[in-house]
């Protein structure tokens, strides 16, 4: 690599920083999925130096290029130098996306992919600006589980999942906007999917990533109280499709003894007193976005994987309004998935990830008056 410069992620003054930060900036942590870098260079060459570690599941990562999809690829533990391109005309503006593909891990503490610095021939010029902000905050869905493979393929793990075929991304991409993503497969807004009320997302989303734990998650600033400085226009909560299937899953004990479960009725409704555990989480998470982002519009989306808690979700949002008086919060239904839009995993695929971008690009469009 003749005649490259190396410069270091923190030197770069013309850089966008996607995703959630904390402490460390050098290297640059990608916590969540869509976490990364963006900068327009000119060159005909450019290298990005990452630092990775895992232990069962291995981070994948993918690159743009003028906003073209360009690759993706898992990354075992180590040191990397990965070519972004090479033998491109010189002085023409290439801008440059590298981001992280899989979800925030909470079950590998020593999953990482540490963002180093850049190496190029070129020099560096203003990234794009936007002036629109969306911050998304999911589960499996908003992680992109199932939108590579087979509608055949259930094995559980960590290619499947993605920031590049995703709803939200594809939202952001319509919208000219930047988004964040908070998500974590199999967790819900009170409790999660196998009746774990451990795995709520609210009771992480204060920290900067408080999905990745260990001490070498802590050093990186994971732990961190947010500063909450993203300051989204619109915040799309897409929350209870674990929820939901926690009334169909048996008992789970937490380490500290108390089993928990959610119930069904004998006709197979919900049973109204576990009912109103998620109505008042979602009451209670929504007070907590509110206090963190008081200027910016929520909307609670739901039915990628299906409707049941409709109702529960509405009642709450209406419980929420009527209490708070606060009316900058609406409920959207996103389009189900259906077998011709199926992905692995029993997930939503590509296709499903397509139209519920169209529903809440356009509903986005119309609520926030952006053209």
């Amino acid at each position: 690599m003749p005649n490259l410069r190396e410069i270091k992620i923190s030197e770069i003054d013309r850089i966008n920083v996607h995703g959630r930060t904390g402490r460390q900036l050098q290297p640059l942590p990608l916590f969540f999925n869509g976490s990364g870098i963006e900068v327009t260079v000119t060159g005909a060459e450019l290298w990005v130096e990452v630092e990775t570690d895992s232990d069962n599941l291995e981070p994948w990562v993918a690159y743009e290029i003028n906003g073209a999809f360009m690759g993706r690829q898992m990354l075992l533990p180590g040191t990397h130098e990965l070519c972004l391109f090479r033998n491109l005309e010189p002085s023409e503006p290439k801008t440059v996306k590298f981001y992280r593909e899989l979800q925030a891990v909470s079950e590998d503490e020593r999953c990482q992919v540490l963002v180093s610095g850049l190496k190029l021939d070129g020099e560096f010029l203003d990234p794009p600006r936007r002036s629109r902000r969306i911050e998304f905050i999911g589960d499996s869905i908003t992680s992109g589980e199932g939108t590579y493979g087979r509608v055949e393929d259930t094995v559980w793990v960590a290619m499947y999942m993605s920031a590049s075929v995703n709803y939200a991304t594809m939202t952001g991409r319509e919208l000219d906007a930047d988004v964040q993503l908070i998500s974590q497969g199999g967790w819900g807004v009170y409790c999660g999917w196998d009746n774990d009320v451990r795995h709520n997302l609210p009771s992480v989303y204060e920290k900067v990533c408080g999905l990745a734990d260990g001490p070498a998650n802590e050093a990186l600033g994971a732990a961190d109280h947010y500063d909450f400085s993203f300051a989204p226009d619109a915040i799309v909560v897409n929350l209870c499709t674990n929820d939901n299937s926690a009334f169909n899953q048996p008992p789970f004990t937490t380490p500290d003894g108390v089993t928990h479960k959610q119930h069904r009725n004998p006709d197979g409704t919900f049973l109204k007193e576990d009912e109103r555990k998620v109505e008042e989480a979602i009451i209670g998470f929504l007070r907590m976005i509110r206090r963190h982002n008081p200027g910016s519009h929520v909307v609670w989306c739901y039915g990628m994987l299906g409707y049941e808690m409709t109702l529960t979700i509405t009642r709450a949002i209406n419980e929420y309004k009527a209490a708070s008086g606060d009316e900058n919060v609406a409920f959207l239904n996103l389009p189900n998935t259906t077998p011709d839009t199926l992905g692995a995993h029993m997930h939503p695929g590509p296709k499903s990830h397509e139209k519920a971008a169209k529903v809440l690009a356009d509903y986005l469009r119309m609520q926030m008056g952006w053209d």
